[in-house]
């Protein structure tokens, strides 16, 4: 099942799966309108001859005329839409790029355009005049007149589409809504059968006096998802524990160890088989149960806007701002253990995300980079007051803490301006008296300034 959910991403994600269904759509239409037009009386569509009224040529002009245009449309398109993937590396990051791809809009206008050449195609064969047997599929032959008018339509959308998405607030918007959306699906608020918290056992290993039997990647890349409830039951089957050597989004290399088995002989080759369909291995992370990438293609942008060739300031504010609206959503969720039960017994040891982790992944390299720069510092200190309002858990309010000593020192020894020193001061205090006020004074605050 999870090799399943990964093939339907991957076509979700490619320029031709959309698009090919609606060119085979399109055929179909083409067909039934075509069939259709055989079946009609020709008295009935003589009662309209200024709509079903064009002769062999006219419609064969027609349907030639439009063919052309969907086809040079559509080499437009695809070149606004190189450029702006070229566009938006260069600007911003390289790992945005499966994001634009992905989009249903230019999947889905590219198709229209592609459909409706087809389309045309279809019908324009089947016209037939002298020598051949007069035939004119006026049904079909208008509805192409109503495509292309379609056609026009969704080429205004496209560009409409295309100018707002290039947008930096847009971007980080979208990575945003995608990353939350992977948040609420991995901790939901009702963990089921999940036992304790990351705060207590997430960084627990195994007892050393177990015996492990290791077990090799068969191939090299990013862990994209694991199929948690075959991991569960893989491991009640062979009446074993899984250790997972490496969690989702790593990188592993092809016969190094991807997991451990609790066993006193080495695995079959099928447990082995088994366990490794479990994982899903590409050359690339996605979001999808790795919300560490989500914030991970913020961050980044947040870096290229920071260094000196760029120089948005602005732009690494929104990035800041946006990571504050994701951490806002962790604080008040309880990520799952590390140790996975099934009827009361231990099955499963994961490796996977602490709030400490992602916090640490939010901010660390925003702050290194943000030498000097007081507008940053300010407003990550701003993010770091709201989220500690937000939480009554004294190892997260302890974690946000040590994220304000470490701007406070940044500021210590990158500010000269006694101005600036002063503005960033009167911010540490602010944050300082949320953090030592308490949990039960602080939930339930607003925002400060």
């Amino acid at each position: 099942m999870n090799r399943f959910r990964q093939i339907w991403s991957n076509l979700r994600s490619s320029f031709w799966f959309m698009p090919s269904m609606i060119v085979v759509a399109s055929i179909a239409l083409a067909a039934v309108l075509i069939e259709a037009d055989s079946a009609v009386s020709n008295q009935w569509l003589a009662q309209w001859p200024r709509l079903f009224g064009a002769g062999a040529e006219g419609a064969r002009g027609m349907m030639s005329t439009i063919a052309g245009s969907m086809m040079t449309v559509v080499g437009v398109t695809f070149s606004m839409v190189l450029m702006v993937l070229a566009m938006a590396s260069s600007q911003y990051t390289s790992r945005i790029l499966r994001n634009f791809i992905r989009s249903r809009v230019t999947q889905v206008v590219l198709g229209i355009f592609a459909g409706i050449f087809t389309y045309c195609l279809i019908v324009l064969r089947t016209i037939r005049s002298g020598d051949e047997g007069t035939f004119v599929p006026n049904l079909a032959v208008s509805f192409g007149f109503v495509l292309a008018l379609g056609g026009v339509g969704a080429l205004i959308f496209f560009i409409h589409h295309i100018a707002s998405s290039i947008q930096a607030s847009s971007i980080i918007a979208l990575v945003a809504e995608e990353t939350i959306s992977a948040v609420d699906r991995l901790f939901p608020v009702n963990l089921g059968q999940v036992v304790g918290n990351e705060d207590d056992e997430q960084s627990a290993r195994p007892p050393s006096d177990w015996k492990w039997q290791p077990v090799k990647a068969s191939e090299s890349g990013y862990i994209q998802s694991v199929d948690n409830d075959e991991l569960v039951h893989l491991a009640r089957d062979r009446n074993t524990i899984v250790w997972m050597d490496n969690g989702i989004g790593d990188f592993v290399v092809e016969n190094t160890t991807l997991a451990s088995l609790a066993l006193e002989v080495p695995p079959d080759q099928a447990t082995i088989d088994d366990l490794q369909a479990t994982f899903n291995i590409s050359r690339h992370r996605t979001v999808d149960q790795d919300a560490a990438f989500g914030i991970r293609q913020i961050v980044d942008i947040a870096l290229k806007a920071l260094s000196p060739s760029v120089n948005d300031t602005t732009t690494a504010i929104m990035c800041v701002d946006y990571l504050t609206v994701i951490l806002a959503r962790l604080t008040q969720r309880q990520i799952p253990s590390s140790h996975r039960y099934d009827e009361g017994q231990l099955r499963v040891i994961a490796k996977g995300p602490t709030f400490e982790s992602l916090l640490a992944e939010s901010f660390d390299q925003i702050r290194s980079n943000a030498n000097g720069n007081v507008a940053i510092m300010s407003r990550m200190l701003g993010a770091l007051q709201t989220l500690t309002r937000l939480t009554a858990s004294p190892s997260r309010r302890s974690m946000l803490g040590e994220q304000v000593q470490w701007i406070a020192e940044l500021a210590e020894c990158s500010l000269e301006s006694a101005h600036d020193r002063t503005r960033i001061d009167a911010r540490l205090t602010r944050v300082r008296e949320v953090l030592d006020a308490g949990p039960a004074l602080c939930i339930g605050e607003g925002q400060g300034n």
